[in-house]
This record gives structure tokens, C-alpha cells and sequence, in this order.
């Protein structure tokens, strides 16, 4: 059957005003992206064809953003325009996830940082390192991206945190960086690291807030809150002692 043969409430076009776009499934959405189909599928059936290639890992359509327009245009009804359509409308959705100017925002929780950062690291293959520059009120003052690439935790230099936090007259300073294994658990290299760069930011009396990690599907960790942990149960496992 195609859309133009379907009962008007049922088409994807007439569903979203007459009921809302929240009343759509994931493929009426993206059948309106697609627009049409072929002889042989309407473009709600392309896009179920397109919504299987999710993965186990993927529990969400974040899974789009990780497809080429190569990988795309090989889904018979997908051509070259349609595909760039959705890698489009895919970067749309990662930049409304994230206020274009975070300036001026308190801070109040490593909660509030990592919510900041979910919709950028998401589909992140690269491990990027960035930092929170603060003023006396915890008010940001800017957001900078200090390293991008390493396997294990990037090749960060003290320094460049250091004198870019001097630069923007930030007292207080918060780091971020993903794991693109999508597991938020700080390794001893993340530990080693938020140690050292504490000790030298106190030396210029800029404190270092927390260090946040951001994993996959809204996972966070703080890297102060789980040294606390650690030291409260190596506390408590020695008086059981």
C-alpha cells in the first residue's frame, strides 16, 4: 500500500498535525525526513529497513549519527540528497541538545556538568578532553577543548590548563573528558592525572572543582566522588579489621 493510499490519519505527514510529532513512532519521523519511497516500499518501510541496523550497543537512534552517507545511500530508497538530509538533521539534533552559549551558567553539581556534555560525546569515537573555566560564583566563564585522540586518557598538558585558565581569570576550573568504550569508571591514569593537575592548579590558587567523566547512554562519573567512596570503604574495611 502506498502512503497516498493509506487512510489520511495513518500518513506520517497528516499524523504529525493532526495528533503531534510525540504521537509518531521512530519510523513515521524518519519517513518524513525520506519523504518518498520506491515501487516496491513506501518510505515508512524504508525506514524500519534503516532503524535494523541498530545495534546491541546502541539502545537509542544515536546509532544514526555513526552512519556514512555511503553506508546510507547502500538502503535501497536512500540516494545520495536523502542521506545527507538525515546525517543533517542527525547534527541538528547533537547541537540542540547543548545551549550554543554556556556563559554566565552556574554550576551547582557534577550532574549538572555531565548533562551538559551527553548529546556531545555520544557518539564520540575519540577520547576529548575539555575544560570548565570558572569564576568566585562558579559561573562559567568559557569552555575549552584542550585535547583530542588517546587510547586511555588523552595527552593533556598541565600548562595549557593552566595558562588558559590565567588567561580567562578563572578561579576555578572543572575537567571533562569521555570514554569512548562508553564505561564511566575513572582508570588509575584519570585518578593519577586529576592528582597532578590539582596540585598545580593550588600552586597558581586555582582550584580544581571535580573531574567528570562522561560515558554512553547518560552514564557519568566524578572523579572525587568515587576517590571519596574509595577512601570511605578502605575506612570502613580497616575497622572491620
Amino acid at each position: 500500500m502506498k502512503i497516498k493510499d493509506m487512510p489520511e490519519a495513518e500518513r506520517p505527514y497528516e499524523k504529525l498535525e493532526l495528533y503531534g510529532e510525540k504521537n509518531l513512532s521512530n519510523a513515521e519521523l524518519l519517513a518524513i525526513i525520506i519523504k518518498s519511497g520506491t515501487k516496491e516500499e513506501t518510505s515508512v518501510q524504508i525506514a524500519q529497513r534503516i532503524l535494523t541496523l541498530r545495534t546491541t550497543e546502541h539502545h537509542d537512534l544515536s546509532f544514526l549519527n555513526k552512519l556514512s552517507i555511503a553506508e546510507l545511500t547502500k538502503i535501497k530508497g536512500i540516494g545520495k540528497v536523502k542521506a545527507i538530509q538525515i546525517k543533517a538533521i542527525c547534527e541538528l539534533a547533537v547541537r540542540m541538545s547543548k545551549p550554543d552559549n554556556y556563559k554566565g551558567i552556574q554550576i551547582k553539581n557534577s550532574k549538572e556538568v555531565a548533562q551538559m556534555f551527553f548529546g556531545e560525546f555520544q557518539n564520540e569515537t575519540e577520547e576529548i578532553a575539555k575544560i570548565i573555566l570558572l569564576n568566585n560564583q562558579f559561573q562559567i566563564i568559557k569552555i575549552e577543548t584542550i585535547a583530542i585522540g588517546g587510547s586511555n586518557f588523552v595527552d593533556v598538558g598541565i600548562k595549557t590548563i593552566i595558562k588558559s585558565a590565567m588567561q580567562a581569570e578563572a578561579t576555578k576550573v572543572i575537567l571533562v573528558h569521555n570514554h569512548p568504550s562508553g564505561i564511566a569508571k575513572p582508570s588509575k591514569g584519570d585518578i593519577k592525572f586529576t592528582d597532578k593537575l590539582y596540585n598545580a592548579l593550588a600552586i597558581f590558587e586555582i582550584d580544581l572543582c571535580d573531574a567528570i567523566i562522561i560515558g554512553k547512554n547518560r552514564q557519568y562519573a566524578s572523579i572525587y566522588e568515587h576517590v571519596s567512596k574509595q577512601l570511605k570503604e578502605a575506612k570502613n574495611k580497616k575497622k572491620g579489621e
